[in-house]
């Protein structure tokens, strides 16, 4: 398999993800009845923020902190959310890539989605 080395691999490692996160029984309604997630303005965006997170290219934009806080004031996102959230995303990487930046981005994802939970616990306090 491939490392995850390209634009092309995170539009496709991101996809192939919010297929399964969309249609997932814990973290599906989230993308679909606490917001009406619209993919095809989404998708641009994480991808800027997964090729800026992993190639430092620097051309995302935007403060995805305030966005979770604005969704947990609508849907309180649970340990177990982020826990699939992070199983899904690190099986669609397994699935598609290996390599060093490949695991750098699990590494990555591992970090946000604790950060996100620490800072949503200081929000909610």
């Amino acid at each position: 398999m491939p490392d995850l080395t390209t634009r092309q691999h995170i539009e496709t490692l991101i996809t192939q993800f919010y297929q399964k996160a969309m249609a997932d029984e814990l973290i599906g309604h989230f993308f679909s009845d606490v917001i009406a997630l619209n993919l095809d303005e989404h998708l641009p965006k994480i991808c800027d923020f997964w090729e800026s997170t992993l190639f430092y290219k620097g051309n995302y934009s935007g403060n995805p902190m305030q966005v979770h806080i604005a969704l947990n004031q609508k849907s309180k996102m649970q340990p177990a959310h982020f826990e699939r959230w992070l199983a899904l995303f690190n099986q669609t990487i397994d699935e598609l890539f290996d390599g060093p930046t490949a695991l750098l981005a699990k590494t990555r994802a591992q970090s946000i989605a604790t950060t996100m939970q620490i800072k949503l616990l200081q929000v909610g306090n």
